[in-house]
């Protein structure tokens, strides 16, 4: 969330920043809202000290042995004022914060200027793409050849966009997941946190998923949940409303299933892995001093990347454009692997400085040592996604015989399993 006096401050500098985020914000609306707020706060300071100054005169007159009657009326009659005044300021207070809510972060000054992907920014290409001597086929005819997913059974259970990983393609799931665990965790410094798969309206409030996203979301309304769309809404809000004592970074790593409806994209990647409603995810969240975040940042792209190292997958970064920033960020990294089966580049993983745009939802605080709290910088990065890894996988180590390899770096994790062929 912005600062309002960050915003009344420098009204220019925010709408020339939105303009380039290509959001609609009624700020002339928001400030006047904010400017009959503090003209009522003074209104209401200067009717309490004329009810003072009529209360000390009702005093007076009464050890005058005086009539006070008028002078009762005058100081009911501001007292009503003043209870009037307070709740319009209450009021106003609340649709303040609801607009607020609804205004995306504004991009860092790093931040390219741009409409859409189409204007993001390639940072650098890494790896080497595998060449075939067959014509490479897709993951969906790997995994069903292979029997590793199982996707008509996967609809039939829960509808489009859902599957089951059958036999070796579960194996080769929990594989993974505990490969980027123990990479993140023993390498990377990162404490492992097992959260709750839903969360509460404060929660996905306090990093941004409400009240904007909220056609995403999976709800379950007689408990007033939500399926977690990703474990950076738990695990950042694990410090909310908290004054963290100690050093920073704090890194924690969680791996946990993630539900999204992606609203509108019916018809869009609907075979096979790319687009799903559940997919299981490794998460990195960070948080940091707000003078090193920029810098943490950059560490926090070298550990999701480390992953894809490992896994010797061919892979880009591209630095998305101020027009296709997430509403919380202020500056990301998209990763990308290279899909042969699909000739296409896949996301795996967004990699994101929030600055303290999450902070100040979830009054998250840092009190460095000898000095006063202030709010902390969240980062968060997929560490990384695993249905578009898992693509990758199958169609970059695909073999002329149908059979699938596996990377070397996977091989203890799949008891010793080289290679996936049909059965």
């Amino acid at each position: 969330m912005l600062d309002i006096r960050f915003i009344r401050e420098n009204v220019d500098a925010v709408r020339t920043a939105l303009a380039n985020r290509r959001a609609e914000v009624d700020l002339d609306g928001l400030l006047a809202l904010d400017q009959e707020r503090r003209n009522g706060l003074q209104e209401v300071e200067r009717l309490k000290q004329e009810r003072n100054t009529a209360s000390k005169e009702i005093g007076q007159r009464k050890k005058a042995g005086e009539d006070t009657e008028a002078v009762q009326a005058q100081v009911r009659a501001l007292g009503q004022q003043i209870s009037d005044l307070d709740q319009r300021i209450r009021t106003i207070d609340q649709e303040l914060t609801q607009r607020l809510l609804t205004i995306p972060n504004l991009p860092s000054s790093h931040t390219p200027i741009g409409a859409d992907d189409a204007d993001n920014v390639l940072v650098r290409t890494e790896g080497e793409a595998p060449s075939f001597d067959f014509d490479p086929t897709t993951h969906v005819e790997l995994a069903e050849r292979l029997g590793l997913v199982d996707f008509a059974r996967g609809t039939k259970l829960s509808g489009a966009g859902f599957v089951v990983y059958t036999g070796v393609g579960a194996k080769l799931e929990r594989a993974l997941i505990q490969f980027m665990l123990d990479m993140h965790t023993r390498e990377h410094g990162y404490t492992e946190i097992s959260p709750p798969f839903m969360c509460n309206t404060e929660t996905m409030t306090g990093t941004g998923q409400l009240p904007k996203m909220a056609e995403d979301m999976y709800t379950v309304p007689a408990d007033s949940l939500y399926l977690i769309p990703t474990a950076e809404v738990p695990v950042t809000n694990l410090y909310r409303d908290e004054i963290i004592d100690g050093e920073l970074p704090i890194g924690f790593v969680a791996y946990t299933p993630c539900f999204r409806r992606e609203a509108g994209a019916a018809g869009r990647d609907t075979r096979g892995l790319i687009r799903i409603h559940q997919f299981d995810k490794v998460e990195l969240v960070r948080f940091v001093e707000p003078e090193n975040s920029y810098n943490e940042l950059e560490l926090l792209l070298g550990h999701a990347e480390t992953i894809l190292q490992r896994l010797g997958l061919h892979y880009r970064i591209r630095e998305l454009c101020t027009g296709d920033l997430s509403f919380a960020a202020a500056r990301c990294y998209d990763i990308e692997l290279w899909a042969p089966g699909q000739q296409d580049w896949l996301e795996v993983s967004s990699c994101s400085n929030f600055e303290d745009f999450q902070a100040r939802r979830a009054r998250i605080r840092h009190r460095p040592e000898g000095g006063k709290p202030r709010l902390v910088h969240t980062l968060n990065g997929s560490g990384v996604a695993l249905a578009r890894l898992f693509v990758a996988i199958l169609e970059n180590y695909q073999e002329a015989d149908g059979s699938v390899a596996i990377p070397e770096a996977l091989i203890p994790y799949m008891g010793g399993l080289e290679r996936i062929t049909p059965s």
